[in-house]
């Protein structure tokens, strides 16, 4: 697996480092949100569910008794079982290494192939609430969740599709699972997630896109997938909240040679040249960094951005931007 470290850029005979574009700690936040359904009533076994989450030696029993329910006969068991087990590893951290340790995770892999889609989306959004605890992620990449997890991601519903981004992402901080995460068709449908899902599915596929193409494989995945679109229309819609997200993105991917073309056949230059007009801080730098990477080797490149009015707002922003900023055009 090569996964590509930072690395020194030479420009017009100036040298400097990786300018920051890997300073994504507020770019993008963790993929952790359960935000389909809570309690659809207020059932004895919901009254139990939040005892259970009150009380440690409760919630015990409980956990085990849940784990056995998933392999019921009965379709509405399993639900109410993968249910109450989301629930319970969302909200109390300490239970998600009570329900791995008591056996879940294989059963509950089962349930996101199920053909129910209520079934499949608990089955997924648990998976997820227990990869949020280090220690179960390799135990759930092990046990083959990352096929599955795929196939939601295909065929899921929206909220199913969301949160096997969420957890794919999750998977993929473990660095031995981001080329088996690409390997399985997880890319194209991270990026169709990126084009065509609402807000939250924008933001969760473009997290894990971004965690996924620090691997080179990935990158030349994602873009033969047709990444560089709909990354060009969300960085130039200024009301998509998806800029920095997007602009980050693309900044993993521009090192391949196929990422610098797609870029410009899709018009990423003027898109760039304005963010530098009228971005933010943070995304002038962004695109900055992108633009002295695709222009390094390519005097055709260099021409295109000049041709696009590029010079003047690039030696503005030399002038006004901080001092790292200044260092960087």
């Amino acid at each position: 697996m090569e996964t590509e470290n930072p690395v020194n850029y030479k420009y017009m005979g100036r040298s400097f480092n990786d300018l920051s574009i890997n300073d994504d700690s507020t770019a993008f936040s963790d993929c952790n949100s359960d935000r389909s359904g809570e309690f659809p009533s207020a059932s004895s076994q919901n009254r139990r569910l939040l005892l259970a989450c009150a009380n440690s030696e409760n919630s015990d029993e409980l956990i085990r008794q849940l784990v056995s329910d998933l392999d019921s006969c009965s379709i509405d068991e399993q639900k109410q079982a993968a249910l109450e087990l989301r629930l319970l590893a969302k909200n109390k951290p300490e239970n998600r290494i009570k329900i791995a340790k008591a056996g879940a995770i294989r059963p509950l892999i089962s349930l996101i192939s199920s053909s129910d889609p209520y079934l499949q989306e608990n089955g997924v959004t648990a998976i997820l609430n227990l990869s949020l605890c280090d220690e179960n992620k390799e135990l759930i990449a092990s046990s083959g969740a990352i096929k599955p997890l795929v196939r939601a991601l295909r065929t899921g519903t929206s909220t199913a599709k969301e949160n096997a981004a969420c957890a794919l992402l999750r998977l993929s901080q473990v660095e031995e699972n981001k080329v088996a995460i690409g390997r399985s068709g997880a890319i194209p449908l991270l990026v169709n997630l990126l084009e065509n899902g609402g807000f939250r599915g924008k933001k969760d596929a473009s997290t894990a896109l971004y965690s996924l193409c620090t691997v080179k494989e990935n990158k030349i995945r994602a873009v033969e997938a047709g990444i560089m679109r709909p990354l060009v229309e969300l960085m130039a819609d200024f009301g998509s909240n998806m800029v920095d997200k997007s602009a980050f993105v693309m900044s993993v991917l521009v090192p391949v040679p196929e990422a610098k073309t797609a870029l410009v056949e899709e018009g990423g230059i003027p898109v760039l040249v304005e963010i530098i007009e009228v971005g933010s801080q943070r995304q002038k730098e962004i695109a900055v960094a992108i633009l002295l990477q695709i222009c390094e080797d390519s005097v055709l490149f260099r021409t295109m951005v000049a041709r696009e009015g590029g010079i003047p707002p690039l030696v503005a922003f030399s002038q006004s931007g901080t001092n790292r900023a200044k260092q960087k055009v």
